[in-house]
This record gives C-alpha cells, structure tokens and sequence, in this order.
C-alpha cells in the first residue's frame, strides 16, 4: 500500500468514526477533547458535528489554517503529558468524547507516546464516554473496545467506552 492509499484510510476511517461519535454520544452530557490539531482539519470537522458541545484541543503548538483554530479558552498547549494533566485538574472525567490522534511516523516514538498518555485519558472521559484513536488503547484497564463503523479497516482506527 502506497503512503497516500494509507493516509486516504485513516482519514475515511477518522470521519466515519467521527460521524458515527454522534449517534453513539445522543444527547449524553460533556465536551469534546480533541488530542492533535494539526492542520485543523478534523477540529473543523468536530465542530460541524457537535455545534452545541464545548470542543477542547490539545498540540504541542499551533499550526492550523486560521479558520480552523479554538478559542484561546478551550486551547492547551505544551506536551501533552502536562496539558492533559491540566485538563483533567481544570475539566475533570466529563468528556463525552476524546479523539486522539497520537501516532508519530516512528514506531518506537509511537508505542512511548501511547504508554505516557493511554492512562491519562480515563481522567477525562466520563462513564460510558466514547473514546476513538488512531492507536490501540487496548493496555487501558478503564476502556471496553467497540464496534467500530463497517467501513474501518481491521487496525485501521480503534474505539472504546469508559466502564
């Protein structure tokens, strides 16, 4: 598979997962956390689907298109280490939905980013809060993995629920 057949994947299985957060959250209180803004894109896309919801982002710095960027109140930034730390002190477990988007190209660097920030992400999310990431959480005792949209690819992109 060529670099771009990969990337097109994950961002076909980003969005149907995304699109598929709404149903799977209904009317369920709590924010959005979104791990990674990158360019912008999938925030631009959150906000589209959850116009009512509170959206927090986390990156290390910003480097989005301008129209694609949170308020300064609902932005953190720094490691992601410390800025979840923070979020958790300041927002508490009551997202109703996290989207993390916490691969590197590295392998190595990947599986350490996965180990540091895995076990912060139950302190953010509610009690049956939906969880989708592009990496597997499966070492994560507080998440129950689920039924991921039919057009996800095996290892393609993960879901949970907090128990």
């Amino acid at each position: 598979m060529s670099r771009l057949d990969a990337v097109i994947g994950r961002l076909k299985s980003q969005r149907s997962c995304l699109n598929a957060a709404v149903a799977l959250i209904g009317e369920a209180p709590g924010h959005v956390l979104e791990l990674g803004l990158g360019n912008g894109r999938t925030y631009d896309h959150l906000r589209l689907l959850f116009p009512n919801r509170n959206i927090y982002v986390f990156d290390r710095e910003v480097a989005s298109h301008p129209d694609c960027r949170p308020p300064a109140d609902r932005l953190f930034l720094g490691s992601m280490e410390d800025t979840l730390a923070a979020a958790t002190a300041r927002l508490g477990a009551k997202a109703a939905l996290i989207h993390a988007d916490i691969g590197f190209g590295d392998a190595a660097a990947t599986e350490r980013n996965v180990a540091t920030l895995g076990p912060l992400l139950p302190g953010l999310l509610r009690q049956g809060g939906i969880i989708f990431c592009d990496q597997s959480l499966d070492g994560v005792s507080d998440f129950t993995a689920i039924t991921m949209p039919g057009d996800v690819a095996v290892d393609r992109y993960y879901g949970y629920h907090k128990k």
